[in-house]
């Protein structure tokens, strides 16, 4: 489920930020990027506001601003998701992402912008809860239709009626076409008074009309000296506008008049053939009849069908959130695992350093021990050949021979001879190859002294 996200939000949006299925968590955790995917179907008009910062004031102001969206795409989100997104809990990130991804597909199948979700959203709560008293309303009336259908198949099973004769029928129409016709006619000579009437008023308006228009003229020469030309005028205007205004009144009410009459008289028509409909089917044969009771079989087989189909994709709608909650699950499960692993993996390696560290420290120290015990045995040899110089020869040591011995103190070569090699050895050992070095050592110094002399 992550990297199908992480495909939508990387290929298909095109955030400004990689997502990784490792990175999820941390990549939405300060509300930033979900205010872009909202930002990129034009739901988010404040983006300008938000903050790419990983502080608490800035993740606060993100969310705040994200809630309102969420909550107009029907998308769960309060604090405690909030929280939980804030501090990167397993899973958490996923389930909304998931949530938000479902209702933008279905925002852009409908096409509908963020100012129409939000001026619907009040008229989509109210019909639903319509729809809810509606759907159980309807639910009520196709369990009675079901089961009226179901007694008069049993009864038509069970017992059918005789047809009636063919005269009492003839004449049960003959009846009804009389009464339909007498009906029309009423209607029509109705029509007719109503047309007489309204052909009168208008003669009655026109007679006043001109009436009205002889004393206007008669009136002319005082409301001239009276009035003025255009006081006049907008008079005469005023009450042409007010006669037009009437007139398409009373044209509106007949026509009104008239179109209830016809409908009227075409719903009665409507009765009557549905009449004429029933009486044809109650002449049937019986084996009509059988058809007619296998047709509400099929139908009510059909209704069954129906049922069950919405039962199933129900069923398999569960089935598709279980199977999503336990992914999320087993990612959550996966992860805490993981972070076992590293803090475990973690221990070792801080154990393994610390080791490693005591080693250092005991070479470290064995190197010291060994420099300055090496050091020292030389000052020893030192102090004890001028020691044992002195007390054989009892005078000063020479200047060449101290500094000599100086020269081999601070080359690190013993003073003191070393045994050379014996009769039938070839190989020679460690204090040969000393003697050999503290010899050229010397020759190297003599040679240097004689140089510096020469050239002086």
């Amino acid at each position: 489920m992550s990297e199908i996200l992480c495909q939508w939000l990387n290929q298909e949006l095109r955030v400004s930020r990689t997502v990784s299925p490792k990175s999820f968590a941390k990549a939405f955790s300060n509300g930033y990027l979900i205010g872009e995917v909202l930002f990129k179907f034009e739901l988010q008009s404040d983006f300008a506001e938000f903050s790419e910062s990983r502080g608490s004031t800035a993740k606060l102001n993100n969310f705040s601003r994200l809630q309102p969206t969420l909550h107009l795409l029907g998308v769960q989100f309060d604090q405690n998701v909030a929280q939980s997104i804030i501090t990167e809990k397993p899973g958490a990130a996923t389930k909304l992402l998931y949530q938000l991804y479902i209702a933008l597909q279905k925002k852009k199948k409908t096409g509908l912008t963020g100012l129409e979700i939000q001026t619907m959203q009040p008229q989509t709560n109210l019909r639903l809860q319509t729809l809810k008293s509606e759907a159980f309303r309807e639910q009520r009336l196709n369990r009675r239709r079901q089961n009226e259908i179901m007694a008069k198949i049993q009864a038509a099973i069970i017992q059918i009626p005789k047809p009636e004769s063919n005269r009492t029928l003839k004449a049960i129409e003959a009846q009804k076409l009389m009464k339909k016709k007498k009906e029309a006619e009423d209607v029509a000579n109705e029509i007719k008074k109503f047309e007489a009437l309204i052909k009168k008023d208008l003669q009655i308006k026109e007679s006043a009309s001109k009436t009205s228009l002889e004393t206007t003229d008669q009136t002319t020469a005082e409301l001239l000296n009276t009035y003025s030309d255009d006081d006049y005028i907008k008079k005469i205007q005023k009450r042409l506008e007010e006669d037009a205004f009437a007139r398409e009144q009373r044209e509106k009410r007949r026509r009104r008049l008239l179109m209830d009459q016809l409908m009227a008289h075409e719903a009665q028509e409507e009765a009557y053939r549905e009449e004429q409909l029933i009486h044809r089917l109650m002449r049937q044969s019986q084996q009509e009849r059988r058809i007619a009771v296998q047709l509400m079989h099929v139908r009510h087989e059909k209704e069954v069908l129906w049922q069950n189909r919405i039962f199933r994709e129900k069923q398999f709608e569960e089935r598709r959130l279980k199977d999503f909650q336990d992914a999320l699950d087993r990612e959550a499960a996966l992860a805490k695992q993981a972070k076992i692993d590293f803090a475990e993996q973690t221990l070792r390696e801080k154990e393994i350093h610390e080791k490693i560290s005591v080693e250092r420290a005991q070479q470290r120290y064995e190197k010291h021990y060994g420099i300055c015990a090496e050091i020292l045995d030389q000052m020893l040899d030192l102090c004890t050949k001028v020691a044992d110089y002195r007390l054989l020869t009892n005078n000063l040591i020479p200047h060449k021979m101290m500094h000599d011995w100086k020269e081999l103190f601070f080359s690190g070569i013993p003073i003191y001879e070393q045994t050379s090699l014996t009769h039938g050895q070839t190989e020679p050992t460690e204090e040969h190859r000393v003697e050999v070095r503290k010899r050229n050592l010397l020759d190297s110094k003599d040679y240097e002294d004689y140089k510096v002399h020469t050239n002086m």
